[in-house]
């Protein structure tokens, strides 16, 4: 059985996707920005459709480790009706996206035919 300093250090990173439709994206872009200015991450591009597992439109926010407790709680208080996807990457796909997760808001069920 690993240790948590062992489970830990598996964590590479994290990605949030924020998840949006045509109604709310004005919204996830003006949280995008904020994000932009306020915090060092690597934002990914828009995806109007689903892409990968994501039901949803979305766009993924991309930190490390040492940003966690810093960004996930400010999404938690900023990120007003938009619904957020949150994982690690151990470099476990499946389990990142499936037993790993925190949903900030309304949760969705996966595509995870991905993963075969």
């Amino acid at each position: 059985m690993e240790t948590a300093a062992e489970d830990l250090a598996r964590i590479e990173g994290y990605h949030a996707h924020v998840y949006y439709d045509s109604a709310s994206k004005d919204a996830a872009a003006v949280l995008r920005r904020t994000i932009e200015a306020r915090f060092d991450v690597a934002l990914g591009r828009w995806h109007d459709t689903p892409i990968g597992p994501h039901p949803c439109p979305s766009y993924q926010i991309a930190f490390g480790p040492d940003q966690f407790a810093t960004l996930v709680p400010w999404l938690a208080l900023n990120r007003g009706a938009l619904d957020i996807f949150v994982h690690p990457q151990t470099g476990g796909d499946r389990a990142d996206h499936t037993s790993h997760v925190i949903w900030l808001g309304k949760s969705y069920e996966l595509d995870l035919s991905v993963f075969r």
